[in-house]
């Protein structure tokens, strides 16, 4: 089987203020490289517009209509003071979320070995009831909800390598031992949580806090003794991945130094748990990385890994 790519020409019209480092050139950029030769063998697919009822698994309608109210006819809206929204951010929101649901479909029923959501804007940060950090729906905790109500998984498991700590993801599912959400990051950062410490109700919460200027063998050792071995007990039957490449060395907005080789090396390693427990079951999504060469390379690699079954 093959590797699908979900993307959507609309998420480049989500628009963001001059300089704001989430813009649309992020998925030009993407796009750029997942057009060369060595990715001609993906399965391509347009996001469809994702339903209220699958957003309402992780938000609450008041908080959807409320979103829904602020998106503007013309120009900018702040929803805080970083997120913004324009003309074209709510149909991007609707089909992120439609592209999650839609990767998460074809890969339960075993269409495609894997997928790859390129959409923006990302999610990981947006909480039960708040927008914040460039994000509006929680694109990857409504997938893991949905995998869970309409494919009857027991156990779904969320793994975050963006360099910022996926608050709104770990707000989500706090309470929740049906979803482990496992996420590395830089401490201290934005948004100042991810402790180790915090740890969730039922214990399903893992935070792995790394430290500004910790390279690559510091993640790889602490994926392999802090992530792996909670991973393998928990036994996920679906791997869900908020795929943030702002740990990159080249990106403004973190201080960590990962290289594209380090995104290929834990794309391969959750490849690996998912074939353990999974039935192979991987689904991507993307999050950050603001620097567009290092995201290009990074996406590049994290594909490219998952093309390789």
């Amino acid at each position: 089987m093959s590797t699908l790519l979900i993307s959507h020409p609309c998420f480049l019209d989500h628009l963001t203020p001059l300089g704001h480092p989430e813009r649309p050139d992020r998925l030009r950029a993407i796009d750029r490289v997942l057009e060369h030769e060595r990715f001609q063998s993906l399965e391509r697919d347009i996001a469809p517009m994702g339903a209220i009822e699958d957003i309402s698994r992780a938000h609450p309608n008041a908080y959807v209509d409320r979103l829904y109210r602020a998106a503007p006819q013309e120009g900018l809206v702040r929803i805080d003071a970083d997120t913004t929204m324009s003309p074209g951010s709510w149909e991007a929101a609707l089909r992120g979320v439609g592209g999650a649901c839609r990767a998460v479909d074809e890969v339960l029923t075993r269409k495609v070995s894997n997928a790859f959501v390129a959409s923006r804007p990302p999610g990981h940060h947006a909480e039960h009831d708040r927008a914040m950090g460039f994000c509006l729906f929680n694109n990857v905790a409504i997938a893991a909800r949905y995998a869970r109500e309409k494919h009857g998984l027991d156990r779904v498991a969320i793994v975050d390598f963006d360099v910022h700590h996926g608050n709104g993801t770990q707000d989500i599912f706090w309470a929740d031992p049906s979803v482990m959400y496992v996420s590395t990051h830089q401490m201290p950062l934005y948004p100042g949580t991810g402790a180790a410490d915090e740890r969730g109700e039922a214990d399903t919460i893992v935070n792995v806090p790394l430290a500004a200027g910790d390279d690559g063998a510091v993640f790889r050792e602490a994926v392999e003794t802090a992530v792996l071995p909670r991973l393998d007990a928990f036994a996920p039957q679906l791997v869900l991945i908020s795929a943030g490449f702002d740990a990159h060395a080249r990106d403004p907005l973190g201080g960590l130094a990962l290289l594209e080789a380090d995104f290929g090396w834990i794309t391969r390693q959750l490849m690996d748990v998912a074939d353990r427990h999974a039935q192979g079951h991987v689904v991507s999504v993307l999050e950050g990385g603001y620097d567009l060469e290092g995201l290009a390379r990074s996406v590049a690699a994290h594909v490219m890994t998952l093309m390789t079954g």
